[in-house]
């Protein structure tokens, strides 16, 4: 059978597992000042700055470690290592590893497409907490390639990130399918490369969702589970091979 697709691109948060909630972001920050014995409005002010924000997700710093230090600096604070690696563990603690859980139906659906032939590949804008604990993680044993921002030195739409994703999938555009909850401009980036792209959105983050620009101009595909991939045209042919 003539497939039309060879692989398929995720998003991560949002579309493989959960956004990270406002009060489980605040709470992390307020202990990481509580650590480095920083005013916690202050800290959090700092942190979530547009422009740091987009320097650790850029890999303008090459490590969560040096992301503190660079804060302690900004606040002359001498960035004490034992202080930095406390701080880094909370943060692992916070949106480390409890934020990379896989929404459940998604390690199946993963699994069910490489069964199929499917090569799986991951785009995430992320800062270094994510690829530092990745191995770690249930999902790593099932993306054949992972791209990080921090990593890659650019974030989405950026059209290098996609092209490094298929270079590394060694397949062409037109034989990949992109999906992702829209935010970063990631679906008009991903049809810029040359790729079809679906949508994600899950009720229960409808209202987060739709206040990206991508979701709220949106007139492809749209689907609310990520095992509802495995319905989508191109893809469900393959049902004989899929189960």
């Amino acid at each position: 059978m003539n497939r039309k697709y060879d692989a398929v691109i995720f998003d991560l948060f949002g579309t493989l597992v959960d956004n990270i909630l406002p009060d489980q972001y605040h709470a992390c920050l307020a202990e990481t000042a509580r650590v480095l014995l920083l005013d916690r409005k202050a800290f959090i002010t700092c942190w979530v700055d547009e422009v740091f924000r987009g320097q650790r997700r850029t890999g303008v710093f090459p490590s969560s470690a040096a992301q503190i230090e660079h804060v302690c600096a900004r606040f002359g604070i001498p960035p004490d290592p034992a202080m930095v690696e406390e701080a880094v563990q909370a943060q692992y603690r916070y949106f480390g590893l409890p934020s990379l859980a896989p929404r459940d139906d998604v390690p199946e659906t993963l699994a069910t497409l490489r069964r199929a032939g499917y090569r799986i590949g991951l785009i995430s804008d992320c800062s270094w907490e994510v690829p530092e604990l990745w191995e770690q993680t249930a999902l790593a044993a099932l993306i054949d390639v992972p791209i990080f921002s921090c990593a890659a030195g650019a974030r989405k739409p950026d059209p290098r990130l996609y092209a490094l994703a298929l270079e590394r999938l060694a397949v062409p555009p037109t034989r990949c399918l992109y999906v992702g909850d829209g935010s970063g401009l990631e679906l008009t980036g991903a049809r810029t490369a040359g790729m079809d792209a679906v949508l994600i959105c899950m009720p229960h983050e409808r209202d987060f969702v739709m206040q990206q620009s991508d979701p709220q101009h949106w007139q492809g595909q749209v689907i609310e589970r990520i095992a509802e991939i495995l319905a989508l045209p191109g893809i469900a042919e393959d049902a004989d091979a899929l189960h």
